[in-house]
């Protein structure tokens, strides 16, 4: 039987805008939501930082 994954968590994160312009660009260069690029920065920083609590994807 596969076990179910949790659902996502929602939170809410203000960015200075020095770090806020980058992060747009960035999504507009990839064509992917702002949401998507900082989801990618923090699984790379969890995994740099914990890497033995990486998930396999």
């Amino acid at each position: 039987m596969q076990t179910a994954k949790p659902a996502p968590v929602r939170i809410s994160v203000s960015f200075p805008p020095e770090l806020h312009g980058p992060l747009e660009e960035i999504s507009k260069q990839k064509k992917v939501s702002l949401a998507w690029v900082v989801r990618d920065a923090v699984e790379q920083y969890v995994a740099a930082r914990w890497p033995l609590f990486q998930e396999p994807r």
